[in-house]
């Protein structure tokens, strides 16, 4: 190879590693521009997120602010009411968030009706509410105002019990109790319906003779909103029964 060839094969070996530098350093390049465009991409996300964040926060806790004082300026508006409760006439001064359960428990110490599940589930807290049963558990206490209402306690007479009452402990319609005050209520309240012509999902013929008579189902139809977990329906039922025929299907009074 000539002096001038060999000078040509350096030259060329010389630019191919300067060559392959300036791609080495222009990768290394690229890739911390890379690092430094993600790691900036990812700073400047983060400080914008939280920004929103941060200024999204203030307007939430304004918002809880302003429903806490929402709140508070409701829960200071007291509302009157009048109920004749058991016979007895009461005027009351109450929140009107309060249900009717909570009103006879707390405020009047009536507390034969119970709290179960407190969503009108199980029927424990069955009340009459002009003779018609209902769940106060769900019925705020202003709805019934100069209404009157009788509890568990109210259905007996003195030392005299209701023929409800009295045939629950004949015919063993409870165990623990707890459920009972409510079934006594709801049994109640379905003579009355029934004496005047109220039909359930199981009446078959309203023109038949024996319509007005409470079968078991029938008696278990209209009275499936009251659960006992004791399991003492077959006792309910027949309590139910023996004041239906005893009074000629009349109500229980």
């Amino acid at each position: 190879m000539t002096t001038n060839e060999n000078r040509d094969a350096n030259r060329f070996l010389s630019d191919d590693a300067h060559t392959g530098e300036q791609f080495q350093n222009s990768e290394q390049s690229s890739f911390l521009d890379r690092e430094i465009t993600r790691r900036g991409f990812v700073t400047v996300v983060g400080a914008v997120t939280g920004g929103v964040c941060l200024g999204a926060a203030l307007p939430f806790q304004n918002a809880g602010t302003m429903v806490a004082k929402s709140e508070s300026k409701a829960s200071s508006v007291m509302v009157d009411l009048k109920l004749v409760v058991n016979g007895r006439p009461h005027a009351l001064t109450v929140d009107p968030r309060v249900t009717l359960l909570d009103l006879l428990r707390e405020n009047l110490a009536l507390t034969g009706s119970k709290k179960g599940c407190d969503h009108g589930q199980c029927g424990a807290c069955t009340v009459l509410a002009n003779g018609r049963r209902i769940n106060s558990c769900l019925s705020l206490a202003v709805v019934h105002d100069g209404e009157e209402i009788t509890t568990i306690e109210g259905l007996a007479k003195g030392n005299d019990l209701h023929p409800v009452q009295t045939a629950f402990l004949e015919h063993d319609g409870f165990q623990c109790g707890y459920c009972t005050p409510g079934q006594i209520c709801s049994a109640v309240a379905l003579f009355e319906e029934h004496n005047h012509g109220d039909a359930s999902f199981v009446t078959r013929d309203l023109a038949s003779p024996n319509a007005s008579a409470l079968t078991p189902d029938e008696i278990r139809e209209r009275m499936s909103g009251n659960i006992c977990r004791c399991g003492a329906y077959p006792g309910i039922v027949s309590a139910i029964q023996t004041v239906s025929r005893g009074q000629g299907d009349r109500t229980g009074k």
